[in-house]
């Protein structure tokens, strides 16, 4: 057996990266950032007001109440700013360029809300309700890190400054295929031994979710020739090819038998579920094979797949969020591999740490116990037992 470091390892250095291209802002949501972006310009551009009100010289408002004439009106997207005299106000609209001479905003709460004359009843000190040029970002400046996650802030700071295209890693192409003469999709009747098909809908939308396409093949029956005939015709269109069912020691094991001697290599992992794994090059095309029980699926896409898919599309963090949690019953696992359990996880507000409870038990093929769990717990390869209140990592899913 390898270890679930070395074949995710292997996994991971198998896809490499995507391709870089440059996306519209409005189309960039979900991939990395190839490449640090740096600001156009700064953020704020300009000296701006963070309030409605007025624009005046703190020096002018010192003894309150004071009168001043109103001596412009200054809208936001003004920009034909004339300077502020002394002893005299400027009406001011929120993001409003400050002009210049003015060293404070009174807010229009704090007056009359004249137009002609203002009336301040308040004293102002120097900046106050100033928003200053550079305050958030300075141009030049690198404003988003290559691997930094697009979502609606990381694409609004691009918008505001002046990007309209960003660089990513193409979002990958992935064939879907699950194999099983056994396997029927539904609505059709099933016969005794058969069985629905699921893992492919469970693969596929994983996938999507990460922002991948997928192609689905679904119930490929246990051929080697169809297998070979149905899938290499589609491989010069895709990024990778991920499999389910077809890799274990049996005598029907069409994915091992098809793929073996070329190019893709098929190996014991040191975990449970999901110990048989391959992977390789088919025709050049990266080739990732899983077991064919539903829970083993799962779990080898959380521990292969989907980081070697974000590593690929830029990400910075691939990881799910690791936490300990005291259990609430006794478990065990099996010496030498790193067990995966389904569990459920709360964490009160005060505790320092959270509490955690496994979800139906080992067997690869309990799927129904899968939706009720929010983590996976994971026992290391040296233990093979552990206690009620004893604390152990969560992947938090």
């Amino acid at each position: 057996m390898i270890s679930v470091d070395a074949h995710r390892e292997t996994v991971t250095g198998l896809l490499g990266n995507a391709p870089v291209i440059r996306l519209p802002l409005a189309s960039a949501a979900g991939p990395g950032i190839a490449e640090d972006v740096r600001a156009g310009v700064s953020l704020p551009p300009f000296d701006n007001s963070a309030m409605d009100g007025y624009a005046v010289r703190a020096a002018d408002v010192t003894e309150v109440p004071v009168t001043l004439p109103v001596a412009e009106d200054i809208p936001a997207g003004r920009v034909d700013i004339t300077k502020l005299e002394p002893g005299t106000a400027h009406r001011i609209m929120t993001g409003a360029p400050l002009p210049p001479g003015a060293d404070a905003v009174v807010m229009v709460e704090h007056t009359d809300g004249g137009v002609t004359d203002v009336r301040v009843l308040r004293t102002a000190v120097p900046g106050a309700h100033i928003r200053r040029q550079g305050e958030d970002v300075v141009e030049g400046t690198v404003a988003l890190s290559a691997g930094t996650v697009l979502g609606p802030a990381q694409l609004g700071l691009a918008a505001a400054v002046g990007l309209a295209e960003v660089p990513v890693f193409r979002p990958l192409k992935v064939l879907v295929v699950s194999t099983g003469t056994e396997l029927v999709d539904a609505p059709e009747p099933l016969r005794h031994g058969q069985i629905y098909e699921s893992n492919s809908i469970m693969l596929a939308s994983a996938i999507r979710a990460l922002g991948c396409e997928a192609e689905v093949l679904r119930s490929v029956v246990d051929d080697v020739d169809e297998f070979r005939a149905v899938i290499e015709p589609r491989l010069a269109d895709v990024d990778l090819l991920v499999t389910s069912g077809g890799v274990s020691a049996g005598a029907y094991e069409v994915v091992k038998d098809a793929l073996t001697g070329q190019g893709v290599e098929f190996r014991k992992v040191a975990m449970q579920p999901g110990g048989p794994q391959g992977c390789g090059r088919w025709n050049g095309v990266p080739v990732v094979t899983l077991p064919g029980n539903p829970v083993s699926v799962l779990v080898s896409f959380e521990a292969f797949l989907r980081p070697a898919l974000l590593a690929a599309m830029g990400h910075a963090g691939v990881d799910r969020q690791r936490v300990r949690a005291r259990l609430t019953e006794a478990m065990t696992s099996p010496a030498g591999r790193r067990q995966f359990r389904r569990g459920f996880y709360t964490h009160s507000e005060g505790e320092v740490t959270g509490i955690v409870g496994p979800r139906g038990g080992p067997g690869s093929h309990l799927l129904a116990s899968f939706t009720q769990a929010n983590c996976l717990i994971v026992l290391p390869e040296d233990v093979d037992s552990v206690d009620q209140g004893d604390e152990v990592d969560v992947l938090l899913l």
